[in-house]
């Protein structure tokens, strides 16, 4: 392959990496749209909404079903790593912070709180790890991507496929917002 049909077939795949952010996108905000018109705020309710986003958008045409059924995973992916994430923090701080044990023995309950409060947030940085956990040619949200595997951060301005990183060609990163 000479360097001319190289640099044709780089460019095709930028667009249809760009072309794929794009329905990466309509499938999030089609999602929205659903959720936001439903009273049901529940985890099954954000599935029902993608999955029924993800259908519409197939049957007009806009995506294939394959792909569609891809973009749905990367979306639910993307929007478990934020629900656990979240909830592990909302889990934590109530434990952490439990009125009854600051009312009883106020002073005690705080120097405890201290004392575990490095242990707490070493749990923390393992489980945001793991939620924020990305690697190369998944589709994810805009936010930055630092390489596990060198340090350095790549900064995605929209959704998109993740590419390899450009400095060290590593395929392992972890998601920042």
């Amino acid at each position: 392959m000479n360097e001319d049909q190289k640099q044709n077939e780089e460019q095709q795949d930028i667009g249809s990496q760009e072309e794929n952010a794009k329905l990466y996108d309509k499938l999030a905000e089609r999602t929205q749209e659903l959720f936001r018109a439903g009273k049901d705020k529940s985890a099954e309710a954000i599935e029902a909404a993608v999955e029924k986003a993800r259908k519409q958008l197939t049957e007009a045409g806009i995506f294939s079903s394959e792909r569609g059924k891809a973009f749905k995973e990367y979306l639910l992916k993307d929007l478990s790593r934020l629900g656990e994430f979240s909830r592990d923090i909302g889990e934590e701080a109530k434990t952490r912070l439990e009125p009854t044990r600051l009312g009883s023995g106020a002073l005690a309950s705080l120097s405890n709180l201290l004392h575990s409060a490095s242990e707490t947030l070493q749990d923390w940085a393992k489980k945001t790890d793991q939620a924020l956990s990305c690697k190369t040619g998944e589709v994810t949200s805009a936010g930055s991507l630092t390489c596990e595997n060198c340090g350095k951060t790549m900064h995605l301005k929209k959704s998109g496929h993740i590419p390899p990183c450009p400095n060290c060609t590593g395929t392992h990163f972890k998601k920042g917002y």
